[in-house]
């Protein structure tokens, strides 16, 4: 059993399959932008401010998705070495601009539980970035990277041997806590250094399903029942995705869901109703013939 995911036993058959068909995250990533309308989130952001509270549009974003795995657990599952399995915890990796003129980079990753709120989002998030920012050093990502270099020629097999363990599930949960390519998802805000949002593949090391990167906002025309065509401020968000997680028809209803919490961002002070389980942990019924 892996120490980050337990297998999935009650999956459709198709989705037994399709590991077999397309092995690889590069055979089977799909891509979409979404628009965000941007005057519901900065609406409630500056009402938020007007009460001392600093919320961030990446607040919003990750709590209206953490709430969305509560009720689509289906979207942090992730596939190994053909097999499927359910993540048994909430990790997104984000860049961290650190300090200094030459605006270094670092990832790490933060943790949620399904039933956060969004004020609990922001905690964790701003924790995050300000340790990431002020002390780099004592990032996981930067130690596990400086262990790997720290002796010539070692890089290549320790990267090799930490690939194999992984395809295998022999891999350390403490590694996979350092590792940057663990996570439910991955998401960027391009839109901090001004650069449009892009379709950021899906790594293949790793168990990462989902991508997800924010852009510089635009303008986006729509026609209202009415007839009047308007231009509405949207945040757009490149997304890309592993579709062997699970079907079109479900990605398509948890965005739904997700959407929901962005247009009304005050939804996510509440802890959600009910967190689902992931129905593909339960053992499928096995019928039992009539009896004659």
């Amino acid at each position: 059993m892996r120490a980050d995911g337990k297998r999935l036993k009650n999956v459709d058959p198709m989705y037994t399959i399709v590991p077999y068909i397309m092995s690889k995250r590069t055979d089977s990533m799909n891509m979409i932008t979404l628009d965000i309308p941007l005057d519901p989130i900065q609406s409630y952001i500056n009402d938020k401010r007007k009460q001392g509270l600093n919320f961030s549009h990446m607040d919003v974003i990750l709590a209206s998705y953490v709430r969305t795995i509560a009720k689509f657990p289906a979207l942090n599952r992730f596939v190994v070495n053909k097999k499927s399995y359910a993540r048994n915890e909430i990790a997104v990796g984000m860049v961290v601009l650190t300090q200094g003129e030459l605006g270094n980079e670092t990832m790490a990753k933060m943790y949620f539980e399904p039933d956060y709120t969004i004020f609990q989002v922001h905690d964790t998030v701003e924790n995050f970035v300000e340790e990431n920012r002020k002390a780099p050093e004592n990032n996981a990502t930067e130690k596990i990277m400086k262990y790997l270099l720290a002796v010539p020629g070692v890089m290549p097999l320790g990267v090799g041997i930490l690939k194999a363990l992984d395809k295998f599930g022999l891999l350390p949960k403490a590694v996979i806590d350092m590792s940057p390519f663990h996570n439910s998802l991955v998401i960027s805000n391009l839109a901090s250094i001004r650069t449009n949002h892009i379709y950021h593949h899906c790594y293949e090391f790793g168990t990462t399903s989902m991508v997800i990167t924010m852009g510089n906002n635009r303008d986006v025309v729509k026609r209202k029942v009415s007839g009047e065509v308007v231009a509405d401020r949207c945040i757009p968000m490149g997304l890309v995705m592993d579709e062997r997680i699970c079907s079109g028809f479900y990605l398509s209803m948890a965005f739904r869901e997700m959407k929901k919490y962005l247009k009304n961002p005050a939804l996510l002070e509440q802890p959600p109703e009910e967190v689902v389980a992931d129905p593909g942990l339960k053992k499928p019924k096995k019928d039992k013939k009539a009896k004659k």
